[in-house]
């Protein structure tokens, strides 16, 4: 199987987590071992975060606030890279065809942000449309997607499965800003639904759970297509 993931920031870098790092770490390694094709891009959380903050103080520009975030993200996608030794590429990927070239080559590509003005959700949807990815799914820091915010409903119900067309529904955010933080960027739904890929999201600080989600056992939330009447 082709599987792109997304680890959010929130799950990794907010605060940074070396153990969970390492535990995602094993379960690429294992990803591996069963023969499944994984590329893999990492967000920068509360870290980024708070360098767009001192971006911001300084007056620079949000593009710039993008760019600091960036390396943020990329400093992240090294831990892992280092960690993964000779299964990952000699160095973080920086376009997306590096890191198609990079999991061509039989290893296991792990990138942050791109250039400003993009998510990390759409770079990791770039990916998945380049590779014709079987399964996209992201870790991030909620048990999948709500009806509601659960950080700020008490009666939020998690939804078990939706149709992409569902999702507006459930948006924080309908267009980019540096630091944005959400559970899937729309830029990123819709290049999903054009490709028709399969997306599940998941609770990230359970790294079983994306092994869950490849195996195609019931896990997080599964966004699919819009079935069709008979």
């Amino acid at each position: 199987m082709r599987v792109v993931l997304r680890i959010g920031g929130s799950v990794i870098a907010s605060p940074i987590n070396p153990a969970l790092i390492n535990a995602y770490v094993d379960l690429l390694k294992e990803l591996k071992r069963l023969t499944h094709e994984v590329a893999v891009v990492v967000g920068g959380g509360a870290l980024a975060r708070e360098f767009i903050g001192v971006a911001k103080d300084l007056g620079l520009d949000e593009r710039s606030q993008d760019e600091v975030a960036i390396s943020v993200s990329r400093i992240f996608a090294q831990f892992f890279l280092q960690k993964l030794e000779e299964l990952s590429c000699e160095a973080v990927p920086l376009t997306i065809e590096d890191a198609v070239n990079c999991l061509r080559e039989g290893k296991i590509p792990v990138m942050g942000g791109l250039k400003p003005g993009m998510t990390t959700d759409t770079v990791a949807a770039l990916i998945a449309e380049q590779l014709d990815a079987d399964l996209f799914i992201k870790a991030t820091d909620q048990e999948g997607i709500y009806n509601r915010d659960p950080r700020k409903h008490a009666d939020a119900v998690k939804l078990e499965r939706l149709c992409f067309e569902d999702l507006s529904r459930v948006f924080a955010e309908s267009k980019h800003r540096a630091g944005i933080h959400q559970i899937l960027d729309p830029e990123a739904v819709k290049l999903l639904k054009k490709g028709r890929v399969r997306v599940v999201v998941v609770n990230g600080f359970e790294p079983e759970n994306i092994l869950a989600a490849v195996k195609g056992e019931k896990v997080g939330t599964l966004i699919e297509q819009k079935r069709k009447l008979s």
